[in-house]
């Protein structure tokens, strides 16, 4: 039985990794969860999974939590929290589904440590991906991703040799405004942005899918978990979501993974690995979706317009550049992506944002005390931006 700290467990990846968990009791256990502000939710998971340690964004939210605790738990906050729920709980695997850098410090600690991390943060992979995975080469640690797409690339990979590998190609969405012009993006609201026609996802995620910077972001995770050029990447968008990614080998072959877009199956790939997890009462339902029940189902493969798109062009961007723009791009997105949520700014205005922050920033290597400077300057430069438009 493999024991699970799960960073986030209140978020729509730690909820879904829980399902996990609930289906497969005889080969996992919770030793840690971490949530922010869900405390009743937390509550509930604890009580259900009875982990020995919780950790909770704030000082506050400790005894609150603690009065709908029906057993004993140390509880602890903040980042510090994180870095107890990691290091302290007997975790055997850290999964790390928090938005943002917070758990940056508890997963770097991990990596240095040794211990295994499922990765579903795209922030800290792209802000802090060269750090973290050194510190994971030089303890042995193995860092897995969540994401399904990089999952994709992982399983094809398996039993290959990296020098046969051409390229990659991760397919996208194309997210809830793939069909609309540019002027009617500017008119979208948050409620519209954050209808996604296949995926079941947290508002932070869904928010960057409609804007493409989600495919952005994966591109930079790419490059780290598999060592890949910028130009050794490509993005074609895939409106079913069946078909997660592709790779291209030198010899002209192509292997491809296809799965239902469920995020449980990378979810629990990661949590198992190098197991896989037996299959679903429902066997029926993976096989419809990629039509080997009987239905029809066809495979579709678009390119990306730029033009309406952005975000993609200035992912790669800060990829090429490297240092600390990876960590600039990151913070600067979900700064502006939660000003859009509070209606602050237009949708389109998310993409411009990122871009003046990437113009404005002087880029330094992407140590681990840089890429944290960075992420708070970038977040900085896009209110300041935000506040003086208003004014």
């Amino acid at each position: 039985m493999r024991a699970l700290a799960i960073l986030g467990s209140t978020g729509s990846v730690g909820r879904q990794a829980l399902d996990v968990v609930r289906a497969h009791p005889e080969l996992f256990s919770v030793s840690a969860l971490a949530g922010n502000v869900n405390v009743d939710l937390l509550a509930k998971q604890a009580n259900e999974f009875r982990p020995p340690l919780l950790s909770v964004g704030a000082p506050e939210r400790i005894e609150p939590l603690r009065a709908m605790l029906a057993y004993p738990a140390r509880i602890v906050c903040g980042a510090g929290g994180l870095l107890a729920a990691t290091m302290e709980s007997g975790a055997q695997r850290v999964l790390a589904a928090m938005d943002g850098m917070t758990a940056w410090p508890a997963l770097y600690a991990a990596a240095n440590s040794g211990l295994d991390i499922a990765l579903a943060n795209k922030e800290i992979a792209v802000a802090a991906g060269e750090p973290l995975f050194a510190a994971a080469a030089g303890s042995g640690a193995r860092i897995l991703p969540v994401d399904s797409e990089h999952s994709a690339v992982f399983q094809c990979l398996e039993g290959e040799r990296s020098i046969d590998v051409r390229s990659i190609v991760l397919t996208a969405s194309g997210g809830p405004f793939w069909d609309l012009s540019l002027e009617a993006m500017q008119r979208a609201t948050p409620a519209e942005a954050l209808r996604h026609p296949t995926w079941s996802m947290g508002a932070k995620n869904t928010i960057d899918s409609a804007t493409l910077m989600n495919k952005g972001l994966e591109v930079i995770e790419a490059s780290r978990f598999f060592a890949l050029r910028a130009d050794q990447i490509e993005v074609v968008v895939h409106r079913s979501s069946i078909a997660h990614a592709f790779v291209v080998f030198r010899d002209g072959c192509i292997k491809a993974q296809l799965a239902a877009p469920d995020m449980r199956l990378p979810i629990g790939y990661a949590l198992a690995y190098p197991e896989r997890l037996p299959a679903t009462p429902d066997d029926l339902a993976p096989r419809r979706a990629i039509g080997l029940a009987g239905e029809k189902v066809t495979l579709t493969f678009e390119p990306v317009d730029e033009g309406r798109f952005p975000c993609l062009r200035l992912a790669f961007r800060a990829l090429e550049a490297g240092g600390t723009y990876p960590a600039v791009l990151s913070g600067a997105n979900e700064e502006a992506g939660r000003a859009f949520l509070q209606e602050k700014i237009c949708f389109t205005d998310i993409a411009t944002l990122v871009a003046n922050s990437l113009d404005a920033h002087e880029g330094h290597a992407a140590t681990p005390d840089a890429v944290a400077e960075s992420d708070v300057w970038a977040r900085g430069h896009v209110r300041a931006a935000i506040l003086a438009t208003a004014h």
